[in-house]
């Protein structure tokens, strides 16, 4: 199932591109804090802001846009016609529902709490009874 075509499709399609723009500005607005106290001095964030004369507020609002337009962007994958199988889709929508998860509310990636705890037992070790 996984071609040469595939791969290709993967590094251009608009379809992961959305992916990879919810992973990386979801991780930026949930580490940034976290991050610039430990003295990391580059960040999304802060380029943002110093690019553009805005608050902090004022990019994370910009970032939660363009997370939704990439929402947008993903859903459209599914609907418009495509040579790429569905399975392939389905990997992609998932990574992206896997870094919603993750960096919805914390960094539940660096800082591992109960939530993110039980979402993997209730994945990976809890029985499912059907």
């Amino acid at each position: 199932m996984i071609t040469k075509e595939a791969f290709d499709w993967v590094y251009k399609d608009p379809f992961t591109a959305a992916s990879c723009l919810i992973a990386r500005l979801m991780n930026d607005m949930t580490t940034h804090k976290f991050e610039q106290e430990r003295g990391h001095v580059a960040s999304t964030i802060e380029c943002y802001v110093k690019q553009y004369s805005v608050s902090k507020q004022q990019a994370y609002d910009e970032f939660n846009k363009q997370i939704v337009n990439a929402w947008n962007e993903i859903n459209q994958g599914f609907l418009v016609p495509t040579s790429m199988p569905i399975l392939i889709l389905i990997r992609v929508l998932n990574l992206t529902r896997v870094v919603d998860i993750i960096y919805k509310e914390n960094d539940e990636y660096t800082h591992v709490g109960k939530v993110m705890k039980d979402n993997i037992a209730s994945l990976l070790i809890d029985l499912v009874l059907v």
